[in-house]
């Protein structure tokens, strides 16, 4: 066995090796960035520094946070090849070509620790080869660590073993990608682009050769093969464009020549639009034209789109898909899929989806178990690298496997044998589930396996089907986590705030009162944790003239969430994805706080034209400004309120949960997890570790409030704000009013106070707001455009 993995080496500093020792780096290990000794000048670490300046500046961000660097050192392979000797984890990411791998794999092995685990990051060259001539104890701890790029974003790893891969040393990196990389792991084959590509290349040039072949618009394909089909938005060109034309060709191309038993490599080539294209230079986003172009008319930014027999542009428009709205009002995707097959004889649309998506059904089959002996390996595959609801044998379920196969062969798109086998024994589908455990088909030996269960992940779906929904609302859920703890759960329109789970809310504090409940998560595994109140709701109140409603719901938050602070048992917060606003806010008031390491805090009310009136105010004050005189009751509190400040009326969103450390909505004994599906799972170990001796916080004056003159300290940066034109008039109002909650009101004197005395300031002020014609037009802009208005 391998012992525990805490220093990273990475050999090869271009764009894939630099952001993956910036990934090490976010999961808090020591990390060895290495390259090639540079020829000229003083520095001898040049090409790395210029590649580890490079990934700095990349958009979106690579490092969580700008200390997270300081874990990275640079160096080269002349002068420091020597630091591999204690690294715990060695992986090569250098150019794609054979030989200077496999020299410098000779040289990696005389220096490595025989404990060490040794991977290549390459996507095109068979792994046995980069070991041949490697010693047998070298080939045994050697794989293939297959990063999707950005690392950081994409939560794909394909790991592929050789033959000569102990088990072992697959099962520890897969755990440490699961637990510490926080990636969702599948085994690849060593094959050609091993999963996920071989699948995601042929489906995208054969979807592209149809649609030019056939004489379908660029736009009326994106409108086809987005979200309605169980896609990214980015659908078939637009994903093109994002890519790039020239890396989506050039992969094809590569493709060809190492696959020459596959019976449909003819896809991998490139269709003539495409060469010409390349030849023209549209390659997409990063030469700024490709599909599209994004051009400004008439003041606006508008896209254009590529005409295919001239190659000049025009203006895009939206294409009528009469079919496109129908599958819509149809459910979900298995009900949409099913509507366009049936109708792909008659409608010109539903054929395109038929006729590209059932020859890439039936190409996934026959590549198993060439690429993978798992077909849930080969769905999670697509479903984490591309971003697809389904992969190709969950999809294939949906349409019904008998079906579906006489469709394909009908339309002379050939099915693998396994699955003539499987029909013919009278096996009908991919997956089933059985006494709460879910199973999938093997083709290798034509029985159902038991899936790979995570046991650090937390399916609170799967509690719902086992009985385990003690109280449900349409917004909201309070479930049992087992062990004495529960979980709140929001799942109303975006996982915003609204009346239903205020009253969840309230259903958690009561149970939280019974003998047999030790603690409460609030958590969901929603795309987002929480966006925040119901601004529709919101607007709709204030048009309606109802306002004092909306001060009842204020009250009522303000009730909930005190009671959380102060609650005779302990609470934890488990955020994850956007959680701005009132989301927020359910945080701040917790114990503790677990958050998703790609977790996103902040406060967006100034954009709508109010402050936070959640106890957020409150709690920025007394998380950062209590905290500091606390801390140091000497010293002035205006930095502290000044963070405080430039933090809420600046709407700051963090963009990690490392930066929400920083900017003060997590504390030191709050806790961040890489794996986002295990945050469920340390926010129930949290609740069970505070709860053997806890005591609920008193109730006292707990919030420092600095009173007039640090107030009047805050509005005078207000107005060099408003001088330097940072900030509107009306931006002015509102940082006016954070001022003044901030530091109390009135008061005259600094002096600690309850927080309800914040709490009723938050109130005055976001109600005086709401009232105010230029916030009702900012929440109306948001509402429409979701473009903040700076009226």
């Amino acid at each position: 066995m391998t012992h525990p993995i805490r220093k990273v080496a990475v050999l090869g500093a271009g764009a894939m090796g630099a952001a993956i020792a910036a990934h090490c780096a976010n999961a808090r290990l020591d990390v060895e960035l290495l390259d090639i000794i540079a020829r000229t000048g003083d520095d001898r670490d040049a090409v790395t520094r210029a590649g580890f300046e490079r990934m700095r500046k990349t958009r979106p961000a690579a490092l969580m946070g700008d200390d997270v660097a300081d874990r990275i050192r640079l160096g080269n392979f002349e002068d420091n090849l020597d630091r591999l000797a204690d690294a715990d984890w060695i992986l090569e990411a250098i150019v794609e070509r054979v030989e200077p791998k496999q020299q410098l794999m000779q040289r990696v092995e005389t220096i490595a620790n025989p404990a060490a685990i040794i991977s290549s990051n390459t996507s095109g060259i068979p792994l046995h080869t980069l070991a041949e001539g490697r010693s047998d104890a070298f080939k045994a701890h050697f794989l293939g660590t297959h990063f999707f790029n950005p690392p950081r974003y994409l939560k794909l790893l394909e790991l592929i073993p050789t033959d000569n891969t102990d088990p072992p040393v697959v099962e520890t990196m897969r755990t440490f990608a699961e637990r510490v990389l926080g990636k969702a792991v599948v085994i690849a084959r060593d094959t050609p682009d091993f999963i996920a590509n071989r699948l995601g290349t042929f489906a995208g040039m054969q979807a592209i050769r149809y649609a030019f072949d056939e004489g379908y618009a660029i736009e009326e394909v994106d409108a086809l093969t987005g979200p309605l089909i169980g896609r990214p938005s980015t659908a078939t060109f637009r994903l093109n464009d994002q890519v790039g034309l020239d890396i989506s060709v050039g992969v094809a191309e590569n493709l060809y020549p190492l696959i020459p038993a596959d019976e449909s490599r003819d896809t991998f080539e490139a269709h003539p639009k495409l060469k010409e294209m390349l030849t023209r230079n549209l390659l997409g986003n990063k030469s700024g034209a490709g599909f599209y172009k994004r051009t400004e008319r008439d003041g606006k930014t508008v896209f254009d789109v590529v005409d295919l027999e001239t190659f000049d542009y025009r203006p895009a428009v939206s294409p009528a898909v009469p079919i496109v709205q129908e599958a819509q009002l149809g459910g979900d995707l298995a009900a949409r899929l099913r509507l366009l097959m049936s109708r792909a004889d008659d409608d010109r649309d539903a054929r395109y989806v038929r006729d590209t998506l059932l020859p890439y059904l039936g190409y996934a089959s026959r590549r198993v178990p060439e690429i993978s002996r798992s077909l849930d390996d080969v769905d999670h595959a697509m479903e984490w690298g591309y971003g697809h609801e389904a992969g190709p044998f969950r999809t294939w379920d949906m349409l019904g496997v008998r079906h579906a196969a006489e469709q394909m062969k009908s339309l002379g798109h050939q099915v693998a044998a396994w699955v003539e086998t499987m029909l013919a024994a009278g096996t009908e589908s991919f997956y089933r589930h059985e006494n709460g455990r879910d199973f999938a088909y093997s083709p290798v030996d034509g029985t159902y396996t038991p899936l790979r269960e995570d046991p650090l992940a937390i399916s609170l779906d799967r509690l719902r089907d086992e009985g385990k929904e003690l109280r449900r609302n349409d917004s909201a859920s309070l479930l049992d986590l087992g062990d004495g703890v529960l979980c709140l759960e929001f799942h109303s329109k975006a996982n915003s705030i609204d009346a239903g789970v205020r009253e969840m809310g309230v259903e958690a504090l009561r149970a939280l009162a019974r003998d047999d409940v030790v603690g409460l998560v609030i958590g969901n595994q929603g795309r987002h944790f929480c966006t925040g109140a119901n601004l529709a709701d919101l607007a709709r109140s204030v048009r309606e003239g109802r306002l004092d409603e909306v001060s009842t719901g204020v009250d009522e938050l303000h009730e909930l969430l005190m009671g959380f602070r102060f609650a005779p048992k302990p609470v934890v917060a488990a955020p994850h994805g956007e959680t701005l606003g009132g989301g927020l806010e359910f945080c701040l008031h917790a114990d503790r706080i677990v958050a998703a390491a790609e977790a996103y805090l902040g406060f967006a009310e100034p954009g709508v034209g109010l402050i936070p009136a959640g106890g957020g105010t409150k709690e920025m004050t007394r998380r950062i400004v209590s905290a500091a005189v606390r801390l140091a009751p000497e010293t002035p509190s205006l930095p502290s309120l000044q963070k405080a400040f430039d933090t809420i009326a600046m709407a700051r969103v963090s963009g990690s949960a490392l930066e929400a450390r920083a900017l003060g909505f997590l504390s030191d004994d709050d806790s961040i997890v890489m794996n986002p599906e295990h945050v469920l799972a340390a926010a129930k170990g949290e609740v069970l570790e505070l709860a053997e001796d806890y005591a609920p916080p008193r109730r006292n004056r707990n919030v420092y409030a600095a009173g007039r003159w640090a107030r009047a300290a805050l509005e005078v940066g207000v107005k060099t704000l408003q001088w330097g034109r940072y900030a509107s008039e009306y931006d002015g109002v509102i940082g006016t009013d954070i001022a003044r909650v901030l530091t109390g009101g009135d008061l005259s004197l600094p002096q600690w106070v309850p927080e309800e005395h914040l709490l009723e300031l938050e109130k005055q002020a976001f109600l005086a707001l709401l009232r105010n014609d230029k916030t009702q037009a900012r929440i109306v802009a948001m509402l429409e455009s979701g473009k903040p208005l700076r009226n």
